[in-house]
């Protein structure tokens, strides 16, 4: 059996703190690490350290980040990057994270 891909998925909320609010999930194929983080600038950091620090294979974005958000931490890895899409988020108060983070 081959090694379980281990992927991330990074979600934006008010003082989240992507040292304590962060939990794996692992099963035999996927070993999934979901971290909270509160803006853009830490979403960065963070997405950097997972890769270099944990071996993050991927990495999926949740729909509070919105197409600059995206980008920030696409071009701060070399991992793939998805996200999930929300254009009005409602854990954002209907706004897309370019509108309060961009």
């Amino acid at each position: 059996m081959s090694e379980p891909l281990k992927a991330a998925f990074i979600f934006i909320a008010p003082e989240a703190d992507p040292r304590t609010h962060q939990s794996w999930i692992k099963t035999p194929a996927v070993h999934l690490l979901a971290v909270g983080v509160k803006n853009y600038e830490q979403a960065v950091v963070t997405a950097e350290r997972l890769v270099s620090e944990e071996g993050i294979a991927a990495i999926e974005l949740c729909g509070g980040f919105g197409s600059a958000g995206t980008a920030k931490v696409a071009a701060a890895v070399k991992v793939p990057v998805g996200v999930v899409r929300f254009d009005v988020h409602p854990g954002l108060g209907g706004k897309s994270g370019d509108t309060l983070f961009g």
